[in-house]
């Protein structure tokens, strides 16, 4: 008898339309920040998408050693220290985009700790609500 088991597995996280949806994520995330945290504050829409592009490169490069090099911290504290690691990487978009000249700016530590927490939030709910299709394989 064949083995008839359907297994599904989640679609590419590298495919271009799940980096636009999760950049479309950040973005939006990144602007109700602003609206919403004094001290986060960005001036127009095109330092909202350089913003966002800064913040997806440095997630990308910078997050992974982030959590290896503190993964003691992140265990001992329940998972706390992941928003001190978001707000250190929202602290460091906000450093390369003002040597850039953009209008996007944070005002000290509280401000991106309270502006990543809005952002995980955004991107949070976001994922449950958008759900990546799933392939099937039989």
């Amino acid at each position: 008898m064949g083995n008839f088991s359907i297994k599904t597995e989640r679609a590419d996280p590298w495919a271009p339309e799940t980096l636009a949806l999760r950049f479309l994520v950040n973005m939006a995330g990144l602007w109700l920040a602003s609206k919403i945290v004094a001290g986060v504050h960005v001036e127009d829409v095109p330092s909202l998408l350089a913003g966002t592009a800064i913040f997806a490169i440095v997630n990308v490069l910078l997050r992974p050693l982030a959590n290896l090099v503190s993964c003691c911290l992140i265990v001992f504290t329940f998972g706390f220290f992941v928003l001190v690691i978001n707000a250190l990487l929202l602290g460091a978009t906000a450093w390369i985009a003002g040597r850039l000249d953009l209008g996007l700016r944070v005002d000290g530590f509280w401000a991106a700790f309270f502006g990543g927490l809005v952002i995980s939030v955004v991107s949070m709910v976001a994922s449950l609500l958008i759900r990546p299709p799933r392939v099937r394989r039989f």
